[in-house]
């Protein structure tokens, strides 16, 4: 029986497909593992946008993680979101980072988030600065944060005694430009106190913020009636809705000559720019006027104007009771400012010569009244003028204030002099005068129907009328008159002819021809002016 050949086993291909998926799985769960970072939870108020294995961390559009489960927390007040995040991310977690839902959002300042419509809601994150210590569990934000930690600039504290319409989100604008935003605010504890809000001024604007620069409120529509008509001022349309602040100088609002202010610098928030202008006067001189008239209109903040410009502010109106058989007064508060008319060099080198002005101001007549700032508004203002013929007056002090004399003014100061002219006019005899008026009135009228004025207005109209009948005739009379005149004349110029003209008697002759002519003229000029005038011989001549 022949021996039986061993057969050579041969390796099918087709164990190849096996090899390979198993290959392929184990690259697969070593690249999922070798990926795989670590699983946080982040705790929000509200699941609303999360959608478990849906919804990723993001960060500059680039994919951190992805939402695995949301669930309530045991006491049903919040929810928790486990996200498994990428390996790269593990060196971003530190309690320094902060996520939040983007989702539409619409509020005062903006509207933000609208992207998300088409693509869904996801959780953005902030790493953060450097150097915090990890951790794997997170208090998600409710709403945007101001200020991402790669956004260059500086925070600073503004100290305002009420919050207005300033909210998160609320601009802040240098030379009307937008630079920043307001973060938030604190209240203070118990209600009392200033409120604190925390403003971003991004790079390089942040440093145009100088030590010696002012906050102001621009919040809202500003309406105001002066001398310019009606004025209507808006900083923008966002202001306009969720309020807003800007800064300046102290002096002309536009630049600063003080040191960079560093971060977190703390400043006072100003309620307009005019109060934030009127704040870089340091020097003033205490003042006060006692009024016995009206007031109407005069708060603490009026001005105190000379000649029309503001030099100072009131501070204080307040009603005083003197006592038993005094009546009461208006006591006027107000603080001077010399640096709105003077330099500041004037200013520090007349220190001491306030006082010195003020009472020889006085001395020339410098008296203190309420006027009328506006009569559409009804605000008022005390005005500093100087009266003609004002009765003397020194200075005088309470403390460190000039008391400075007063004078009723405006409306007040013209019923005052109209009741001084009635005053004189009730004191005068009307009736008396009354009474001798009517008798003269009776006498003369007496005197008019008399018979004796009768008959001399008869007699005048009889004389006029015989005038009239004399120029008539003259009137006639005067062509043949000057025509005879006319040959006398011919003739003596005939006789001069024949006498010659160097005698005595051609000269005679000719000065009488020369009077005969002028009298002549005289006699028709006469007769002219008697036929246009002829009451003139009895009224004389009219110029």
């Amino acid at each position: 029986m022949p021996e039986a050949s061993a057969r050579r086993t041969r390796f099918s291909l087709i164990l190849l497909i096996p090899i390979l998926a198993i290959a392929i799985t184990g690259w697969l769960a070593w690249k999922h593992f070798a990926t795989r970072g670590p699983e946080i939870t982040i705790t929000f108020d509200t699941a609303d946008g999360l959608t478990p294995g849906q919804t990723q961390v993001k960060n500059k559009a680039v994919t951190l993680g992805t939402v695995q489960d949301v669930t309530l927390s045991d006491d049903m007040r919040h929810v928790t979101a486990r996200v498994q995040m990428n390996a790269d991310s593990a060196r971003v977690l530190t309690d320094k980072t902060r996520f939040w839902v983007v989702k539409p959002r619409i509020n005062g300042t903006s509207i933000t988030g609208l992207d998300t419509l088409l693509s869904g809601a996801y959780i953005a994150i902030d790493p953060g600065g450097a150097g915090g210590r990890y951790q794997t569990e997170f208090r998600g934000l409710e709403s945007v944060p101001g200020v991402r930690s790669d956004q260059p600039g500086s925070t600073f504290w503004l100290v305002s005694p009420n919050l207005g319409s300033l909210g998160q989100g609320a601009p802040v604008f240098f030379r009307d430009v937008t630079v920043g935003e307001v973060l938030g605010y604190t209240m203070p504890p118990g209600g009392d106190g200033p409120i604190v809000l925390q403003v971003f001024v991004k790079a390089p604007y942040d440093h145009y913020l100088r030590t010696d620069s002012r906050f102001w409120n621009v919040s809202g529509l500003q309406v105001g009636l002066g001398a310019g008509g009606l004025k209507v001022q808006m900083q923008s349309i966002q202001a306009l809705f969720s309020g807003g602040v800007a800064f300046g100088s102290s002096g002309s609002m536009q630049s600063a000559s003080g040191p960079v202010a560093p971060a977190n610098s703390v400043f006072k928030l100003y309620g307009s720019q005019a109060e934030a202008d009127t704040a870089r006067y340091h020097h003033r001189l205490l003042a006060v006027t006692y009024v016995d008239t009206s007031v109407k209109g005069l708060t603490a903040g009026s001005q105190v104007s000379m000649f029309g410009l503001q030099i100072g502010t009131v501070t204080e109106v307040r009603l005083q009771m003197r006592g038993v058989g005094q009546p009461p007064r208006i006591r006027v508060a107000m603080e001077l400012e010399p640096e709105r008319v003077m330099s500041d060099d004037d200013v520090v080198a007349r220190t001491g010569e306030g006082a010195q002005y003020l009472e020889d101001f006085v001395a020339s007549g410098m008296r203190a009244s309420v006027e009328s700032a506006s009569f559409l508004t009804g605000e008022s203002l005390i005005a500093l003028q100087f009266i003609k013929h004002a009765k003397p007056a020194t200075l005088t002090y309470e403390g460190d204030a000039a008391v400075l004399p007063s004078q009723p003014g405006g409306v007040d100061g013209i019923m005052a002099s109209v009741s001084t002219i009635t005053d004189k006019v009730a004191a005068m005899p009307l009736t008396q005068i009354g009474e001798h008026v009517n008798a003269l009135l009776a006498h003369a009228d007496g005197r008019l129907k008399s018979r004796e004025v009768t008959e001399s207005l008869v007699a005048l109209r009889d004389s006029l009328r015989h005038l009239d009948d004399v120029t008539k005739t003259a009137n006639e009379h005067l062509p043949a008159m000057m025509s005879a005149l006319q040959g006398a004349l011919t003739n003596a110029q005939s006789v001069l002819g024949a006498y010659g003209g160097d005698t005595d008697f051609h000269r005679n002759l000719q000065t009488m021809i020369v009077q005969l002519t002028q009298t002549a003229r005289s006699m028709r000029l006469l007769t002219d002016y008697l036929d246009h005038h002829p009451s003139s011989l009895v009224t004389g001549r009219r110029n």
